[in-house]
């Protein structure tokens, strides 16, 4: 090839001369070094190519924000739709198996007329006995939190006792299998008889009802222990306190909390029923206030509220101990 055809093939660019088939490609930049001024190239010229990056940027993933809510909301309606249809379908046989005006229960649409006050506000307060359904939940929940609380701190004390220790199983078990039979309100008269007033012996009764399945569930609990973690104790050389703090409560802790919402659900049965005797302001005395009246449709609306408030308390609970126990459930 002859030096001017050499120097028709060349391109004059910012860098110096390139071959015109390098200078023709879109995708390829030339990049050379710039001598400084005045002076003159001592080597050949380098060249660089490099691909040109396309400025439009990949789509992004779509959010997966609206497809989470979704499930949450389906999950939701699977587990509540069937309750409502059901309560919609018991309501509506209710209604027609009471519309006739000879019948002796009221209807779900009477009960509304007759008791919407009780209803809609809760917790007015018209004098000392005149107060809404809230305020006397609120009372009874008083009396249920002391006699509760009490009954759990001795029931898994007295529990913890019994699982530990196979004299203590053999003396007090008898006596708590016989006393657990006795009805809460046999123990009423007896409350009565000692405390001389009407609020410590509700308390009582609710206290006497709920510590019996605290305490077998907790020895149970107590029983069931490992043999690798009392090793792992005695290796530790834990003291009595460290070993039911460190070791007993927590392995024990999926019966305890079975024990617990068992107990919960009788204090709130028992709460309920003496009232009824004792009097007060609480929910047990508004219903049997309400039967002296011949006021139906507020009894009706007082068991809703306790049925209601006893669901509550059983899930407050369970939720406490799934908490407690990360999920572990009593096998």
């Amino acid at each position: 090839m002859t030096l001017t055809a050499i120097k028709r093939s060349l391109v004059d660019t910012a860098a110096g001369p390139v071959p015109a088939a390098a200078a023709a490609k879109p995708m390829l930049a030339a990049v050379a070094p710039v001598a400084p001024a005045g002076s003159q190239p001592t080597g050949p010229i380098a060249v660089v190519a490099t691909p040109i990056v396309s400025s439009t940027h990949p789509a992004r993933p779509q959010s997966s924000r609206a497809t989470k809510i979704g499930e949450q909301i389906g999950s939701i309606l699977a587990s509540v739709l069937p309750s409502l249809v059901v309560v919609a379908l018991l309501l509506a046989v209710w209604e027609i198996a009471c519309a006739s005006p000879k019948a002796s229960l009221p209807a779900p649409s009477k009960i509304w007329l007759e008791a919407k006050d009780l209803i809609v506000a809760p917790f007015f307060v018209n004098g000392p006995q005149d107060i809404g359904l809230g305020w006397r939940v609120l009372t009874s929940l008083q009396r249920v939190a002391i006699g509760f609380g009490l009954a759990a701190v001795v029931g898994i004390l007295l529990g913890a006792l019994v699982g530990q220790s196979k004299w203590a199983m053999r003396g007090l078990d008898p006596v708590f299998q016989v006393l657990r039979t006795v009805p809460p309100l046999a123990w009423l008269p007896l409350s009565l008889a000692a405390f001389r007033d009407a609020n410590p012996s509700a308390i009582f009764v609710i206290f006497i009802t709920a510590i019996w399945p605290i305490i077998i569930n907790t020895a149970v609990g107590i029983r069931n222990i490992p043999q690798d973690y009392r090793n792992v104790a005695a290796v530790l050389r834990l003291n009595h306190v460290e070993f039911f703090w460190r070791i007993m409560i927590p392995s024990a802790a999926p019966y305890i909390f079975t024990g617990l919402r068992i107990g919960i659900g009788l204090s709130w049965l028992a709460i309920v029923a003496a009232e009824m005797l004792t009097g007060g302001v609480g929910i047990g005395f508004f219903i049997w206030d309400a039967w002296n009246s011949s006021r139906l449709s507020d009894i009706i609306v007082a068991l809703v509220y306790i049925g209601l408030v006893g669901f509550l308390l059983d899930r407050v609970v369970s939720a406490v101990g799934n908490l407690a126990t990360r999920g572990i459930q009593a096998s």
